[in-house]
């Protein structure tokens, strides 16, 4: 009777052991999988995003290129205009990290580079074979992965129009990136829109097709990359989203991110199963081990006290052995939250480089209408000396003083910005900040019904006459280039003084503005003009913002309706 007991106690603990970590083994699985899974998916697009700001910091490179002075000087061929440039590309491609940066003349020929002392340097090289260079010179900006002709490196060309159809180019090169992803774990490549591996934590995968591809369109793939062929697929797909790589003992859990507006996508293979498999196995042992020790308690519960001892012993010892583990894995958490530290800071980097070339970009654009408008009053003055109009010339004279005055105000708050200052703030009339912004557009509002409100001088508002006359100019000017070719142009300014707000609206009777565009309108790089920067309007919400106030698009039944609301000042 007692042997048969025993034997029920054994088949009992041994089923209810069996159960617990069937129930713990489902349980687990399912958990484990989904936060495996969504670690590996944030992990793929935290890796996109590092990819995508470090492209985005050299992105408007070669825009504040394109019409600098030195550029300028050398496509004028002006006396030692190359060594001058040679020498500021040199330093700039040190300073920003870039792998080369040159400039092409119209014809393909390179006539500057920050790479003229190196053996194999740019100069004289003939470009006008790459794509990069006759996309650009055609539509004004172009991009292109591929082997560099001269030092067989891969890397991104991004090319954008300049001074008198020049081209300037700047070479990216992933291999920092590339090292950070072979440092954090996994298989990390980035395909193209036909499949074709570029950017990769595995060297020997690159320009290898990940799907079979028709021979015209692996030709297409060759030319455009400039490698000599595409290779076969370096692994092998299986179900599920597995792929099998050679010398990987388990097959990879695959995760893909959403393609970028180039057709990039970031993949991530990892073996997200196997540790999977392996919590599962752990937490199935410790139910096991639990199970047959409360079994083993409830059985031998009344025996004699030297094999309860002994028991208590080997549950302890179990114990601290999943102790230990647990130790273990909470040590390969904290590792793996400190690479991706690493990895959140490096973004951040990125970010702050990226912020420079916007400053560089809001330069440019912010001088682009004092500059123009000099030119115009210096060209009218050169008339009115040949008719020998010496007062209104004079007159000029002093609007072009302060116009120059402007530049440098500008700038000088373009530099605080830079610094983090808020620059001054204080009442300004409005009356001269709308009169500021007509001088600035004289010659553009010729042939345009324009109608300018009477403002009284006692209505001021809180800010800064340079930067509001700046959101001004910058609503006027857009409505300007809208009434392009419209039969009866008309652009109206109105506004409304209330006790503690004043409302200025400018509307047009152009063609309006599309709804794709007007939901992202106030985003950076959002523009429906072909040779628009996108940041006019970004830079204008901000400065009203910053005055406490706003800038909005109210729907208009023909042409725009923009609102600029100011607080009132005392």
């Amino acid at each position: 009777m007692t042997r048969w007991r025993s034997l029920f106690w054994i088949v009992g603990i041994v089923a209810a052991a069996l159960m617990a970590a069937l129930v713990v083994g489902i349980v687990v699985r399912n958990n484990a999988a989904s936060r495996v899974g969504a670690e590996a998916a944030a992990d793929a697009r935290l890796r996109q995003t590092l990819m995508a700001s470090e492209i985005a910091r050299f992105r408007l490179l070669p825009l504040a290129l394109g019409d600098d002075r030195d550029v300028v000087a050398l496509i004028a061929g002006a006396p030692n205009a190359q060594a001058v440039l040679n020498a500021k590309l040199e330093r700039l491609a040190r300073d920003v990290g870039a792998a080369v940066i040159y400039v092409i003349r119209r014809d393909g020929l390179t006539l500057a580079a920050s790479n003229w002392r190196d053996p194999d340097s740019f100069l004289g090289k003939d470009y006008s074979f790459r794509p990069y260079f006759t996309d650009a010179a055609r539509n004004g900006a172009a991009e292109q992965y591929a082997l560099g002709t001269v030092s067989r490196k891969p890397g991104l060309f991004l090319a954008r129009r300049g001074t008198g159809g020049s081209v300037v180019v700047v070479k990216l090169e992933f291999d920092r990136i590339e090292d950070q992803w072979r440092a954090a774990g996994g298989i990390t490549f980035v395909t193209d829109s036909s499949g074709v591996i570029l950017v990769t934590s595995r060297p020997d995968w690159r320009f290898a097709a990940t799907r079979p591809l028709p021979p015209a369109e692996r030709h297409v793939e060759s030319q455009k990359t400039g490698s000599y062929a595409i290779r076969p697929s370096p692994f092998r797909a299986l179900e599920n989203g597995r792929i099998s790589v050679a010398g990987q003992r388990r097959p990879l859990d695959l995760t893909t991110t959403a393609p970028d507006k180039a057709g990039w996508r970031v993949n991530l293979a990892l073996p997200t199963r196997a540790a999977v498999d392996a919590e599962v196995r752990s937490a199935q042992i410790a139910a096991t081990l639990t199970m047959l020790v409360l079994g083993g308690l409830a059985a031998w519960g009344a025996q004699r006290a030297t094999r309860r001892r002994e028991r208590t012993a080997a549950l302890e010892a179990a114990v601290a052995e999943r102790t230990a583990d647990l130790r273990r894995e909470i040590d390969e958490r904290v590792a793996a939250e400190t690479r991706a530290a690493e990895l959140r800071e490096g973004l951040r980097q990125a970010n702050r480089l990226a912020t420079l070339g916007q400053v560089t970009a809001s330069v440019a654009h912010e001088t682009a209408q004092p500059v123009a408008a000099i030119r115009n009053y210096a060209a009218t003055s050169r008339q009115l000396l040949d008719r020998g109009s010496t007062e209104e010339v004079r007159a000029n004279l002093q609007v072009i003083d302060r116009l120059a005055e402007r530049i440098g105000t500008v700038t000088a708050q373009l530099r605080g910005f830079a610094r983090k200052g808020n620059g001054g703030t204080g009442p300004v009339p409005l009356a001269e900040v709308v009169e500021g912004a007509r001088l600035l557009l004289k010659e553009r509002l010729t042939g345009v019904d324009f109608v300018m409100p009477a403002i009284p001088a006692h209505v001021r508002v809180i800010g800064g006459q340079v930067r509001l006359e700046q959101v001004l100019v910058n609503l006027l000017q857009n409505a300007i280039e809208a009434l392009a070719g419209q039969p009866d142009p008309r652009l109206a300014i109105r506004f409304d003084a209330r006790e503690e707000e004043v409302r200025l609206i400018v509307t047009d009777n152009g063609p309006g503005i599309a709804p794709d565009v007007a939901d992202r309108l106030f985003t950076p790089f959002a523009t429906s003009r072909a040779n628009g920067l996108g940041l006019g309007l970004v830079i204008a919400q901000d400065i009203a913002t910053e005055f406490g106030g706003s800038l909005r698009l109210e729907p208009s039944e023909r042409g725009a309706c923009f609102v600029v609301t100011l607080r009132r000042a005392p």
